[in-house]
């Protein structure tokens, strides 16, 4: 099967499935440490990617508490959830109607057991 990866430009900024697995592991885990360590990327990455998400929002998407004796943690507002989301639809939206011609496109593809190179005529 075809995987549609989706990363959308923005003039200021940008969204794509880096950003959007960082989320959803920080949803998951309630860290961005935790998420980052997931994703095999430093705190360091994880925090400014978070940074960078935060900024380019009118709100942030991602809330975080310091650690402490408590512990810290962080969690996805609702603007959070909601991008989430919408990039989702979109990625289907485009994944359906993209279908035929991606379809097309594969078929066009060597498979693993042909080794002549056809010649264009």
């Amino acid at each position: 099967m075809t995987t549609l990866r989706l990363r959308i430009l923005f003039p200021d900024a940008m969204i794509g499935p880096g950003k959007v697995e960082l989320l959803h592991k920080i949803q998951q885990t309630g860290s961005i440490a935790a998420a980052g360590r997931q994703m095999g990327m430093s705190y360091k990455r994880a925090w400014m990617l978070v940074e960078d998400m935060n900024t380019a929002f009118r709100a942030p998407l991602i809330l975080s508490t310091r650690g402490g004796p408590g512990g810290g943690g962080a969690q996805l507002t609702e603007t959070g959830q909601r991008v989430l989301a919408l990039y989702h639809d979109i990625l289907e939206t485009t994944q359906t109607a993209a279908a035929p011609s991606l379809q097309a496109l594969e078929s066009m593809l060597r498979r693993a057991d042909e080794t002549d190179i056809p010649k264009e005529k």
